[in-house]
């Protein structure tokens, strides 16, 4: 082979896959599936997109690329971290810098040792870029310019409005019924810890629907229309007299009167000139934009948040849904196009969004619903296969007799109607301690602000992973070493087939300790434990961030209604190839296969093996 083409469909679900497949809805993934097969690929442990992809890319087990959760812990201090990428500073006169938590080999490193081109776009888990022969743009992992996954702005004239998850809410005054003077919220300042502003000016026109946002930014002059998402506005914040930081922000008009409101995406990241380096060479980033137009460059672009918080309603949503998606098909074509030999990775990452949002619609009795079921989305999901599909037949264009032409998904996607408060259940198996006769509920908080460490064995922190509370390791740590294996497997043995009152339903599978899923020399980062949820069930919301409400389980009524981190084995993603493969198929095996497509041996810590017949 001389090119390996792989586009990445993020959360592509089998089961929705297969019967579109027969009826002849994916005509294109129909077409990869004649020339070579398909089968399911099981994902890893757990079903989560940055460990998958990371697997995918090192050909490892996530011991030994080491990224085991969105979030991960800190022992001193019990606190959530960002498992996927640290900011930096070694001194007061060093300027910060971003780090890349993924360890291992990649297989575009390997690519490059052999002289071999690779064009990588936004493949999570590559903030900062790697240094490749040929270029790639980070994805999942870059931050906003606040520093958070994605911190949006709802301004509004109403009274007494409360800010939602990820965002910041500003109350405006409307004067003279057609002037408003606002400002956006940027970085915060280094040494006085206060948020850098940005300001700008409105003028509306209710009777038109619009209004007219005037500015120091790049337009000066920015239309907004009622409903509707505008253009990007490049910003540039002050942050000292010879020192500023740009950036770039969208806006969706919700409404003029009776009641105004504005909503503000994340601040991205300029790609001319982003904070951090977001591609490697380092004017790639800004290359595409020259040849592309502007583009989101936050590591999730899709504003779910803002869906979540009602800020935006579904028909946004899918709006942006869909210009993100021909957003990712330019950088995709773009590289195709200069595609003579070597490796071109494209992921769409979504399906993935756009299935957490509206999976609820597909089930009549889901909580987020509560009893209100709009059938005009009842089918926006096969929709948005078909968006994919005719995405892949485009793509299919540019792979000769010479090609290996892969499409993959790195899990599948499920119903989330229950959460199971994990730090709950350790309390009351006494393995959780709160100070001063606390209990839980609110006055227990969250960031496990209650938690009595010196009685403490056991906490659960991110999607699924529980800690012991280790001497040695725990800053304040109580389980011997020696106790430690008793203590994992009563608690796997008392919390497996875990049982839901409410529905008669088992909501966990299997608890299952470290040593049995992960092996290699970043194991030890991992959670202690992995529980394993039934379909229908995940982690709480609030027992990923340290917090212990009353009560075990409860109804998920969050528009975020489907998710996938459930036992891995109910989640498999998706794999067509125009060769003929083992169906026996891993993420672990991509990386292998790949290399071997282009004649180079498969790097010594990888476990796959090479699919191809």
């Amino acid at each position: 082979m001389k090119k390996v083409i792989v586009i990445g469909l993020d959360g592509l679900e089998p089961t929705l896959v297969e019967p579109l497949l027969k009826d002849g809805t994916l005509p294109h993934l129909a077409h990869v599936m004649k020339q070579g097969g398909y089968s399911r690929i099981r994902t890893t442990y757990p079903a989560q997109t940055p460990v998958a992809w990371s697997t995918f890319t090192t050909g490892t087990n996530p011991g030994g690329h080491g990224i085991f959760d969105f979030l991960g812990r800190d022992p001193r201090t019990y606190l959530p971290l960002l498992g996927l990428n640290r900011h930096e500073q070694k001194n007061a006169f060093m300027p910060p810098k971003a780090v890349n938590m993924r360890q291992g080999t990649p297989l575009w490193e390997l690519l490059t040792n052999a002289g071999i081109s690779s064009a990588v776009v936004r493949c999570p888990c590559t903030y900062p870029p790697d240094k490749i022969q040929g270029q790639m743009l980070a994805g999942v992992g870059v931050p906003d310019l606040r520093g958070g996954m994605g911190t949006s702005t709802f301004y509004s004239s109403a009274d007494g409005m409360v800010a939602g998850e990820s965002e910041k809410v500003i109350q405006v005054t409307v004067r003279d019924g057609r002037t408003i003077t606002a400002h956006l919220l940027g970085p915060r300042h280094p040494k006085t810890g206060t948020d850098t502003p940005f300001e700008f000016t409105l003028h509306l026109e209710p009777a038109a629907g619009r209004a007219v946002l005037r500015s120091q930014g790049t337009p000066q002059s920015l239309e907004l229309r009622e409903g509707a998402w505008s253009d990007w506005l490049k910003v540039r914040f002050k942050m000292g007299l010879l020192q500023s930081v740009r950036g770039m922000v969208r806006f969706h008009l919700v409404r003029i009167a009776p009641v105004f409101e504005l909503y503000a995406s994340p601040i991205n990241f300029d790609p001319e000139v982003p904070a951090f380096p977001i591609s490697s060479p380092p004017d790639y980033a800004s290359i595409l934009e020259e040849k592309l137009g502007t583009f989101y460059t936050t590591g999730m672009v899709e504003d779910h948040q803002g869906l979540q918080n009602e800020r935006i309603d579904e028909a946004a949503f899918l709006d942006q849904c869909a210009g993100v998606l021909r957003e990712r098909e330019k950088m995709m074509r773009y590289e195709l196009e200069r595609l003579d030999e070597g490796l071109s990775f494209c992921l769409f990452d979504t399906p993935d969004r756009l299935q957490h949002m509206f999976w609820r619609f597909r089930e009549a009795d889901h909580p987020a619903n509560q009893g209100d079921v709009s059938p005009e989305w009842a089918r926006a999901i096969e929709e948005h296969y078909r968006a994919c599909d005719a995405v892949v037949g485009r793509a299919l264009r540019y792979a000769d007799d010479q090609t290996l032409f892969i499409v993959l998904s790195d899990h599948g996607m499920n119903s989330f109607q229950r959460g199971l408060h994990l730090n709950t259940w350790l309390y009351e198996q006494g393995l959780l301690a709160l100070k001063n006769g606390s209990k839980p509920g609110e006055e227990a908080g969250d960031f496990f602000r209650a938690v009595d460490w010196s009685r403490t064995r056991a906490y659960a922190l991110g999607l699924g992973g529980i800690y012991l509370n280790l001497k040695g390791r725990e800053e304040q740590g109580i389980v011997e070493a020696g106790d430690a294996e008793k203590i994992k497997a009563d608690l796997a043995e008392q919390l497996t087939g875990l049982g839901d009152p409410g529905r008669g339903q088992v909501a966990v599978r299997s608890v299952l300790p470290r040593e049995q899923l992960y092996r290699g020399p970043y194991a030890e980062a991992a959670p202690d434990l992995l529980v394993n949820f039934a379909g229908g069930y995940r982690v709480s919301w609030d027992t990923a961030l340290g917090g212990m409400p009353e009560g075990l389980f409860e109804d998920n009524t969050r528009k975020w209604s489907g998710d996938h981190t459930i036992d891995p084995t109910l989640a498999p993603g998706v794999l067509f190839m125009n060769r003929a493969f083992d169906a026996d198929a891993s993420l672990m095996d991509l990386a292998p296969t790949i290399l071997a497509a282009l004649g180079v041996p498969k790097g010594p810590a990888m476990e796959g093996k090479s699919l191809l017949k």
